[in-house]
């Protein structure tokens, strides 16, 4: 599994003009196929009258969905380029949309896989692109006198603290640990407790790096 993957920073659209023709590059996170389907047919609706709108994604860490159209131009010039930009790029769960206006002047297989592709790319650069990291989600049970002391120590370590509960008995405090963390994070917890505090590894997930 992988352990870490680049997606896009946020949604957002693009725009570069190719021989009078507009091509609009939305780009969107998307967790799941469904997720990225949504926003193509969201892009379609709000450009009923382009050209076309040509689109491509990229699902799983490792990439194990990926799927284009080409959405009426000849084949393998649009859909397939705004793939293989997007993998080129190591982007994942992100889904992208081209909307073509065409301005009259014909750009050719070549150019049209130039623009495509190139659309793509000009929009992650001007989106910007983050990595997230996989990590174990793990629970810390300490009693209340440690507890102060357990998260300032959390925090100036940068762990991810993801909530903290107090009990009747004890605190509970969520944390996220890279996996390569877990053996030395037990330990280092065992010694500042003297062995008091509880340890329980949870799921995995994923989060900014």
């Amino acid at each position: 599994m992988q352990d870490d993957y680049r997606t896009v920073a946020h949604a957002g659209v693009h725009e570069v003009e190719i021989n009078r023709s507009r091509f609009l590059c939305a780009l969107a996170p998307a967790a799941t196929e469904q997720e990225a389907q949504d926003f193509i047919a969201a892009v379609r609706k709000e450009h009923a009258d382009a050209t076309h709108n040509c689109w491509a994604y990229v699902i799983g860490a490792d990439a194990s969905v990926q799927k284009a159209s080409d959405d009426g131009e000849p084949g393998g010039t649009a859909g397939v380029p705004m793939l293989q930009m997007l993998l080129r790029r190591e982007m994942r769960y992100v889904v992208a949309v081209v909307t073509r206006y065409f301005g009259g002047v014909k750009l050719g297989a070549g150019g049209l896989i130039r623009a495509y592709g190139g659309a793509v790319g000009e929009a992650l650069d001007a989106l910007g692109t983050l990595t997230r990291r996989r990590f174990r989600l793990a629970t810390v049970t300490v009693d209340h006198q440690r507890a102060g002391k357990v998260q300032n120590d959390l925090h100036a370590t940068g762990r991810e603290v993801r909530d903290v509960r107090y009990g009747g008995e004890a605190v509970t405090i969520e944390i996220g640990l890279p996996d390569a963390d877990v053996d030395a994070f037990r330990a280092w917890l065992a010694d500042t407790t003297a062995g008091t505090a509880g340890f329980e590894l949870g799921g995995e997930a994923y989060g900014d790096a």
